[in-house]
């Protein structure tokens, strides 16, 4: 028998169908979200490698289930789910699955991932609800196949109800058309949300540390007059790569700047660091945070097939020519200010690597390492509002800096 996503999807019409004919005979009240009671799932493995998830939920919701392949992964989609109180832990552990991560996908949205580290192809999938109590229990079997018969079976399902916007290019006003008068348009990018939470320390999450802060640089800068500006995400939701640096297009942003609090598990890297794109990196510390930050996209689940294309890289990089001096004297104008505001910063306060964020090639973009949550100093200070207020004090001056200087520079490329 072949097995993989097709089945189990094929399947799932009928459980959703049941699901919602269930709800309405029982007549329950669905306001609330669910919740993953963790007390009553289980991950668990059979002798001849049968791997089986049981998810117990508060009610029904509607579900899909697909997989992808390089790496190999289970993607599980639910209408929003409240995750509080449940952790990978009740779970607990089985061969062939390497990693668990769950959480807010898209408004509305939930997922849950299972990182595998063999080929485990879907079997048997289906939800059963409760008719009398209106809870639920997801119901996952995985077999073992050979790796040719799961690649077959992978692929994300196309759907725009379940799935992220499509990141597109507006036809619009440019930036050179709008008026000298004009504020500033800034897309700040507040690093990792949802299912994907960035470093972690201590109960501190580097997705909300980096959400709280970029509303204060939002506040910050607004209050001066001189500026617009734009958050890629307000809210604790999945924002992938793609679509970050694709807003900064449909804003038509004078320039981006992505907001990161690491942790290093090699070295004591501490303080504020401002990067810039490179194929290269500059040090080895800088291409495992490139490669950390791009995997974030894999491990939350989003389909990469195809995604490259030498031609429009060719095309980018012509269209960076232009664009690099005026990120670089950017990010000058920033650890300056930086430094004057609330230093000390990093040891090397300015760094180049290949993260995939600053990719907008007509955009001046930068990515800010605010500090490393693995830094005893950095954590404090990154949980301090007083700092965290002269940091948005620097940000802004160095970028009223950069302002003045980049017009300079850019009449003089026009002459």
């Amino acid at each position: 028998m072949k097995t993989g996503p097709k089945v189990a999807m094929s399947r799932l019409v009928a459980v959703l169908v049941s699901f919602w004919l269930a709800g309405m005979a029982a007549a329950q009240d669905f306001s609330g979200l669910a919740r993953v009671d963790g007390r009553a799932s289980q991950l668990t493995q059979e002798r001849r490698g049968t791997v089986t998830l049981d998810l117990a939920l508060s009610q029904g919701v509607p579900w899909r289930v697909f997989q992808l392949d390089t790496p190999k992964r289970l993607v599980l989609d639910f209408r929003e789910i409240d995750w509080t109180g449940f952790s990978a832990q009740d779970l607990g552990s089985v061969e062939g699955v390497q990693e668990i991560r769950f959480g807010q996908f898209r408004p509305g949205w939930s997922r849950m991932i299972l990182l595998l580290d063999a080929p485990l192809a879907v079997a048997r999938a289906g939800m059963v609800v409760n008719e009398e109590t209106g809870t639920a229990g997801l119901n996952i079997e995985l077999l073992p196949v050979d790796a040719e018969t799961y690649a077959e079976g992978t692929g994300a399902p196309n759907d725009p109800r379940w799935d992220l916007p499509e990141p597109t290019v507006p036809v619009g006003q440019g930036r050179e058309d709008r008026p000298a008068w004009a504020p500033v348009v800034i897309v700040l990018d507040p690093g990792h949300g949802g299912i994907d939470p960035g470093a972690q320390r201590g109960g501190v999450l580097e997705k909300d540390l980096m959400l709280q802060f970029a509303r204060e640089i939002r506040d910050t800068l607004r209050r001066s007059g001189n500026f617009e500006v734009i958050l890629t995400r307000d809210d604790d939701v999945f924002v992938s790569l793609e679509r970050r640096v694709s807003i900064a297009h449909e804003v038509q942003a004078d320039l981006f700047i992505s907001l990161h609090a690491d942790a290093l598990q090699q070295g004591h890297a501490s303080g504020a660091t401002v990067y810039v794109l490179a194929d290269e990196a500059s040090d080895k510390a800088s291409a495992i945070l490139a490669q950390r930050h791009d995997r974030a996209d894999i491990l939350a689940g989003i389909d990469l097939t195809g995604a490259e294309d030498e031609v429009a890289d060719v095309l980018l990089d012509l269209a960076r020519l232009e664009t690099q001096p005026r990120t670089q004297l950017l990010a000058t104008s920033l650890v300056e200010a930086l430094d004057e505001a609330a230093g000390p910063l990093n040891r090397k306060p300015l760094r180049v690597a290949g993260f995939s964020v600053l990719k907008a090639a007509d955009v001046p973009s930068v990515l800010i390492e605010v500090g490393f949550l693995s830094s005893d100093r950095d954590f404090a200070l990154l949980q301090d509002p007083n700092w965290r207020a002269a940091v948005a004090g620097g940000l802004r001056d160095g970028l009223q800096l950069w302002i003045g200087e980049d017009k300079v520079l850019r009449d003089l490329v026009r002459q």
